[in-house]
């Protein structure tokens, strides 16, 4: 089928070019990607992904009030006696690996 249909979008500066070098690196074009996209929207009737708030998010301390915040840091505390812990160049490698840093 001829393509003739278009679409135009605005998006963030960086976003567009983030995702189009990966996009590149990977040999697809935007204009494919945004095809594919609208593919599986058809055939599953929706977002072909989750869209939702993450269950947890990191605490705001500055929300605490005393009691909270020692609360907190007791359970902090609490994880490392029981050794439920990383290292620091674990977490930044995901933090890395996740925002792509």
């Amino acid at each position: 089928m001829a393509k003739s249909a278009n679409l135009y979008a605005r998006i963030e500066p960086d976003l567009k070019e983030q995702a189009e070098g990966i996009l590149s690196a990977l040999g697809i074009p935007a204009s494919n990607a945004i095809t594919m996209f609208y593919k599986q929207i058809v055939l599953q009737k929706g977002l072909p992904f989750e869209v939702k708030l993450p269950v947890s998010r990191p605490v705001d301390v500055s929300t605490l009030s005393p009691e909270q915040l020692n609360e907190e840091l007791e359970k902090g505390y609490a994880d490392i006696v029981s050794g439920n812990t990383r290292s620091a160049k674990s977490v930044f490698d995901d933090i890395r690996k996740d925002y792509g840093v």
